[in-house]
């Protein structure tokens, strides 16, 4: 791929996404949206990814959301428009492998289209998150419908109606489970790529399966998501078939969170 907004690369199975306009604070323009679903396409399609690190440039901010100089495509037919947030989002484009994400400095606006469908959130201490859209004169909705599906309601309209007045911390993040861990700055991205080792060195459909059955249950009541999830089971883990011998297995020592 030839890139030129943000950096690709895969070793040992980990693909590292980082997004790579600092000077810019990470925001999003339409390049970054068509080379993200060019991204995802890629993983989607390529067997020796099994978990990928999405991570970002710079100290000021993981990102800041759409470009408000450059600005994103929108169709003149309101009919015909999409959403240019949903070329960032690895669930929306059919991406079952799991997304271990890394926040530093801000996080504000479509960032959350990244957050909201990350399965493994952590942050550095200085981080923080906040929506302005409210600010602005403008409504704030896919963000923060997202973002209710990972923490309580009150939490994520808090943020939305409260826009540029007050940002939530990483400690609060922590709390609420937005992020499920909080480390040093310069230990952000190591950590960040331990963790996707970890998964990376699991049977891959074992894990995709898991997360695609997770993230599909969301969708559907109780009763449909288990019928859902026992087919993924069948099909990711068929009767009479083994993906791991379990006397082969080299029991690791464990942490304790």
């Amino acid at each position: 791929m030839d890139l030129q907004t943000v950096l690709y690369e895969v070793d040992d199975h980990v693909a590292t996404i980082t997004l790579n306009r600092p000077e810019a604070m990470n925001s999003f323009n339409q390049l970054m949206c068509d080379e993200f679903a060019e991204i995802w396409r890629t993983v989607r399609n390529d067997d020796d990814v099994h978990v990928m690190v999405l991570r970002a440039a710079g100290d000021r901010a993981f990102s800041t959301g759409a470009d408000v100089k450059q600005g994103v495509f929108r169709h003149e037919n309101p009919f015909s428009d999409r959403d240019p947030g949903e070329l960032l989002c690895p669930k929306v484009n059919h991406v079952w492998k799991p997304l271990v994400c890394a926040v530093q400095g801000m996080a504000a606006a479509g960032a959350f289209y990244w957050i909201n469908e990350s399965d493994i959130l952590i942050c550095s201490e200085e981080a923080t998150f906040f929506d302005p859209h409210v600010s602005y004169g403008l409504t704030a909705a896919l963000e923060p419908i997202g973002l209710s599906h990972r923490i309580p309601l009150g939490e994520a309209l808090r943020i939305a109606l409260l826009g540029l007045d007050e940002r939530m911390s990483a400690e609060r993040a922590l709390q609420i489970g937005l992020v499920t861990e909080v480390v040093a700055r310069d230990e952000l991205w190591k950590r960040a790529d331990e963790l996707a080792r970890i998964i990376a060195a699991k049977p891959p459909l074992a894990v995709q399966g898991t997360v695609r059955a997770i993230w599909e249950s969301l969708d559907k009541t109780r009763t449909q998501a288990m019928q859902t999830g026992m087919n993924y089971i069948l099909l990711g883990s068929p009767l009479g078939s083994k993906a791991v011998d379990r006397a082969a297995v080299t029991r690791p020592k464990w942490t304790l969170r």
